[in-house]
């Protein structure tokens, strides 16, 4: 199977503000986003990846532009192809407006105990963002997987809640459970997605080493769960 590495766009001044960006233009990293795109950039250059898949909004074509690089000072040049089912969720009118207003809403309650329930004023529903995102995740990791081989590492650029679906789904949980959740600015998280079920190979991690993810040529990874754990990666 292949292995996803999620990334989610490091901080940006509407972060550090604490305003909700939504899709609004114009959101950009600011200096420590720009770091931490770096840093996790550096942390995937050791990894070949087969394909680098962003978000539009500008935040996340910024960190894909330094993945992109680490990869071509790695010898792998690439380009990045967008998707907008990776794409904000769309709050409506939330979008542009603080945190701290947002949270005196009746509708930031329902948000935090049952997401499921939630479609936002003039915006979509998290139903509905997640299910776009999980088709277009599940869609292009077959197509990587039939192109590259079950041994494929591609990355996906995205935002924190789509991220948190997209984990949700793959461990089984109920959309209303994602905000147990945390996705940090330029976080990696691994999803492989297998044909009985996907494996969680990691969330929200800010360093370490991702060598691991790289199979030897003649060793797929193993689309069985190892009943006991397993002796982890590298082993034959």
């Amino acid at each position: 199977m292949a292995t996803l590495i999620l990334v989610r766009h490091g901080r940006t001044t509407a972060n550090a503000s604490g305003i909700l960006a939504g899709r609004l233009p114009g959101v950009r990293l600011d200096e420590t986003g720009l770091a931490q795109a770096e840093r996790a950039a550096r942390r995937i250059g050791v990894v070949p990846v087969a394909e680098v898949v962003t978000s539009p909004q500008e935040r996340c074509r910024q960190t894909a532009r330094a993945v992109l690089g680490a990869q071509r000072a790695a010898g792998n040049p690439l380009r990045a192809r967008t998707d907008k089912a990776l794409a904000e969720c769309d709050y409506g009118d939330w979008q542009g407006r603080p945190l701290k207003e947002l949270a005196e809403e009746p509708l930031w309650r329902t948000v935090q105990r049952q997401p499921s329930a939630v479609t936002f004023p003039g915006g979509e529903s998290l139903v509905v963002m997640q299910h776009r995102a999980v088709d277009a995740v599940r869609r292009r990791d077959a197509t990587i997987e039939a192109e590259h081989g079950p041994g494929a590492v591609w990355v996906a650029v995205s935002h924190g809640d789509i991220i948190k679906s997209l984990l949700a789904d793959a461990l089984g949980m109920h959309l209303d459970l994602f905000q147990r959740l945390h996705v940090d600015p330029a976080s990696v998280s691994v999803i492989r997605y297998g044909g009985d079920r996907p494996f969680v190979m990691a969330t929200n991690t800010h360093d370490g080493d991702l060598s691991w993810l790289v199979a030897p040529a003649r060793q797929a990874p193993a689309a069985d769960a190892a009943v006991g754990g397993g002796a982890g990666p590298g082993a034959v």
